[in-house]
């Protein structure tokens, strides 16, 4: 008999369904017993959930721990999608989660019984204005995108009590794919500014756009997905606002500056600030998540209620103000994570919060100048916290983009990002974070390497990419249009 593969083993242990075998005990019913016929209807009772496998303890414990030893982690080594990174959640940051006053409050609780809540979200609050020179912040939230969201509606709150319907958002190529969307949902009309040779803004196109008084606002990711900094950030904004319209900054590359540039001195009126990125806290998996917004001045009256005020020394929730876009979420966002956020924080401290974007810039361009003899970039400028390459050189073997990346997870690292930004064909996006030592920058240079090297000797070694993981390769395209959502359970008689 030849050795089972980890496939074979996994689909005996997961489907093979024995009838009478249990995965559960639960204890002695200690309240008295209800018919539950008396309170629903018979149609909506039953007594057991059909199709479900019948499996014991042992067959659901070894389940679960074998798929999560197949998962990769940033526990594990380098994460380098570009732009929304996951980087080194600190321990600390868990342990501090975890305590008792902060697990197991509950947001229906009086003021006076959460004092310790209310003051963390009012320190996160100081610290994150302190770090963006913005005038206030909403921690409601629950991502990025939501954070877009709600900087948008503020702004088309603030048009509204103008007496103004401004529809027109503009965007240019190289912002985060999630913004046009957010511009959309808000009840406005995107339009696309096409970047410069550099990669960058082009102020002479934003110039030309705002002579038509339709402009509501320009949604600008800084730096740009291509890790550049937009040089003429400032002017853009002076621009804008002799025009009456607003600066939404796309704050998801915030690691590139923290501590050596500030939002607020750029002229931005609302940037929403990515907690799992520049400050830590976990990411993936659908959530949860945090995005909290920080606005300028012109639009503090607009922040959902209710916001977190301080007064006599004692912290309470304002509820009354009447401009408000009103609630954005249930509650006040999603804690655990602002507990996460305010413990990175503090535990680096001003000078330490510099050095996580200088090391994450660092990072960054010594993978650049490392890579750069084995993959082609489409733009010279000058790169922050992410690089973006091509496959241009690998294209004449046949090999692209997701090849690479497919064969790059045979290597033990997990792959980058692939086709984004959508300037840059076949783009493969690196980022590192600034938690990458240099081995393990070292070791992913010389997995990159010797893909590129392969890609030249042997490209179907690529095209068949991977060799060495469970799951091997994927039709994409029927994944995509005829996904398997759920469990099926075989058919009777099979």
């Amino acid at each position: 008999m030849k050795p089972r593969t980890l496939r074979e083993r996994e689909k005996l242990v997961f489907e093979r369904s024995r009838p009478g075998a249990v995965g559960y005990q639960l204890p002695a019913l200690d309240v008295p017993e209800v018919d539950p016929n008396a309170t629903l209807p018979a149609t909506a009772v039953r007594e057991e959930i059909a199709g479900l496998p019948e499996l014991s303890e042992v067959d659901v414990v070894r389940h679960f721990h074998r798929l999560s030893q197949w998962n990769y982690a940033v526990d594990e080594g380098l994460y380098p999608l570009g732009s929304c990174t996951m980087k080194y959640n600190p321990r600390i940051n868990e342990e501090l989660a975890r305590l008792p006053g902060f697990a197991q409050v509950h947001p229906l609780q009086p003021e006076e019984q959460v004092q310790g809540a209310l003051q963390l979200m009012w320190e996160l609050e100081q610290a994150l204005l302190a770090i963006t020179g913005m005038a206030r912040v909403t921690l409601q939230p629950a991502a990025g995108a939501h954070g877009e969201l709600t900087g948008m509606l503020m702004i088309r709150k603030a048009l509204q009590e103008r007496g103004e319907a401004r529809r027109t958002v503009l965007i240019p190529d190289s912002a985060h794919g999630t913004n046009p969307a957010s511009a959309v949902f808000a009840g406005f009309a995107v339009k696309e500014l096409a970047s410069t040779p550099a990669g960058t803004l082009d102020i002479a196109a934003l110039e030309r756009e705002l002579a038509s008084g339709d402009v509501a606002a320009l949604m600008i990711t800084v730096p740009n997905t291509l890790g550049v900094f937009e040089p003429e950030i400032r002017k853009a904004a002076d621009l804008l606002h002799e025009k009456g319209a607003f600066l939404y900054m796309d704050g998801a590359n915030l690691n590139a500056f923290v501590g050596v540039a500030s939002p607020g001195k750029m002229g931005a009126d609302a940037l929403h600030i990515n907690l799992h990125k520049t400050f830590s806290t976990p990411h993936g998996g659908g959530g949860p998540g945090a995005g909290p917004v920080a606005v300028s001045q012109r639009l503090v009256p607009y922040l959902p209620v209710p916001v977190v005020e301080k007064r006599d020394g004692r912290f309470f929730l304002d509820e009354n103000r009447p401009s408000s876009i009103g609630r954005v979420r249930s509650f006040y966002g999603n804690f655990g994570m602002l507990v996460r956020a305010l413990a990175y924080i503090l535990s680096l401290g001003r000078d330490g919060l510099r050095r996580m974007a200088e090391a994450a810039v660092l990072n960054a361009n010594y993978l650049r100048k490392a890579l750069s003899p084995y993959y082609h970039l489409s733009y010279e400028s000058p790169t922050l916290h992410e690089v973006v390459f091509d496959d241009a050189w690998q294209k004449s073997a046949g090999v692209s983009n997701m090849d690479i990346a497919k064969r790059l997870l045979d290597y033990g690292f997990h792959a980058p990002t692939v086709s984004f930004p959508l300037v840059v064909h076949g783009a493969l996006m690196v980022e590192p974070t600034d938690s990458e030592s240099l081995e393990e920058l070292e070791a992913f240079v010389q997995a990159m390497a010797a893909i590129a090297q392969e890609a030249k000797e042997n490209p179907e070694l690529l095209k068949t990419a991977p060799h060495t993981i469970p799951v091997r390769r994927l039709d994409e395209v029927r994944a995509a249009r005829q996904p398997i959502l759920r469990y099926e359970p075989p058919s009777p008689g099979k």
